[in-house]
C-alpha cells in the first residue's frame, strides 16, 4: 500500500472527526449559555455526562435478537472464524467479535458492542454474493469500527445533538414568553443569536451526519490496513452497490438509492469510498473484478422472502 497516502487520509479523517465533534459540543454549550448563562453551559455538560453514563448498555446479543440473528458456529464457517481471529489479533482487540447470521436478502454487515464484547452480523445475501477475499475486507472494516469504539463516538454525538435540540426548544419557549416585552420595546432583539437558536438542531444534525461519513472513511482505511488488501474491500463495495438493486432499477432508476444530497447522507458515496481505497495501491490498480461465487456454507437454504420493515425501525 501507499503508506504516505494512507497516513494523509488518516490524519485528515482524524482532524475532520475532531472538528465535527468539537463543533457539536461548542454549539451545545453556546445554546446552554444563551438560555441560562454560565449555569446553562455547566448544566449542558452535566446532563450530557449523566446521560452517557446511565444510558442503556445493551449487550450485543440483545441488539442482534432484534434482527433475528443467530450465532455462526465455527464448524459452519471455519474460514470466517479464522479470518476474524487473525484480523482481531492485528487490531490488538482483547476479544475477537462473535459472528452472527441474519436471514435476509439485503447485502449488509454491521458490528455491535465494544472492544471487550462485540459481534459482527452478516446477512444471507452478503454471504451468497461476496467472495472470501471480499468478505475479508468487509470483516476488517467492521473490526475497525470496533477497534475505535465508533458506536460509542456516534452515541456521544447523538447525545450532544439531543441536548442541543432541548436547549433550542427551551430557548424558543422563553422567546415566546418574552415576546410582549420585545413588542413594548423593553428589550432589544439580537437576531443572530436567535437565528442560531432556531437552526441549531439542524446544524447539529448535519454535523452528526458528516461525522458518520468521516467514521466510515476511517473504517475503510483502517480495514484496508488490517487486511492488507484495499482492492478486496473496494471490490466488495462495488459488488454490494451493483447487486443491491434489480436490473430494471439499475436501467430506469439509476441513483434511486441515493436520492438525498450528500449533506443528508450518513454514509459517503460508494464511488468516493472506492476511489480512496484504490488510491492506496501502488502502482494504482483498477477496480477488482472478482468472479468467484459468493461464500456460502453448505446446508444453508436461500432466503426467498423479501426484506420488510420491522417494529423499532429495523429493516431486514
Amino acid at each position: 500500500m501507499n503508506d504516505r497516502r494512507f497516513l494523509t487520509h488518516r490524519i485528515n479523517n482524524l482532524i475532520h472527526s475532531a472538528l465535527l465533534l468539537g463543533g457539536m459540543a461548542l454549539l451545545m454549550s453556546f445554546l446552554g449559555w444563551l438560555t441560562a448563562g454560565k449555569d446553562g453551559v455547566v448544566w449542558a455538560i452535566i446532563i450530557g455526562a449523566v446521560i452517557l453514563f446511565i444510558s442503556p448498555r445493551f449487550s450485543p446479543t440483545t441488539v442482534l435478537k432484534l434482527y433475528g440473528a443467530r450465532p455462526l458456529a465455527r464448524s459452519e464457517v471455519p474460514a470466517l472464524h479464522a479470518l476474524v481471529e487473525r484480523l482481531s489479533e492485528r487490531a490488538a482487540l482483547p476479544h475477537g467479535p462473535g459472528l452472527y447470521y441474519v436471514r435476509s436478502r439485503i447485502l449488509n454487515a454491521f458490528s455491535v458492542g465494544n472492544k471487550k464484547r462485540s459481534a459482527i452480523a452478516l446477512t444471507d445475501g452478503l454471504l451468497r454474493t461476496l467472495s472470501l477475499r471480499e468478505l475479508t475486507g468487509v470483516l476488517a472494516h467492521e473490526i475497525s469500527h470496533i477497534r475505535h469504539n465508533d458506536m460509542w463516538v456516534m452515541g456521544l454525538a447523538d447525545i450532544v445533538s439531543r441536548i442541543t435540540s432541548f436547549f433550542s426548544i427551551l430557548g424558543q419557549i422563553l422567546l415566546l414568553i418574552s415576546l410582549p416585552f420585545f413588542l413594548m420595546g423593553r428589550f432589544t432583539v439580537a437576531w443572530l443569536p436567535i437565528l442560531i437558536l432556531i437552526f441549531a438542531p439542524t446544524l447539529s444534525a448535519l454535523m452528526q451526519l458528516a461525522l458518520s461519513r468521516s467514521r466510515e472513511f476511517d473504517a475503510d482505511l483502517e480495514g484496508a490496513e488490517l487486511s492488507g488488501d484495499p482492492v478486496g474491500l473496494a471490490s466488495a463495495l462495488e459488488k454490494m452497490e451493483r447487486y443491491q438493486g434489480g436490473l430494471l432499477e439499475r436501467i430506469f432508476m439509476p441513483g434511486r438509492r441515493e436520492p438525498h444530497p450528500s449533506l443528508l447522507r450518513s454514509h459517503p458515496r460508494t464511488e468516493e469510498r472506492i476511489r480512496r481505497l484504490l488510491s492506496l495501491v501502488e502502482p494504482p490498480e483498477s477496480r477488482a473484478r472478482d468472479h468467484d461465487d459468493g461464500f456460502i456454507p453448505l446446508g444453508f437454504t436461500e432466503v426467498s422472502r423479501k426484506p420488510r420493515y420491522r417494529i423499532g425501525g429495523f429493516w431486514y
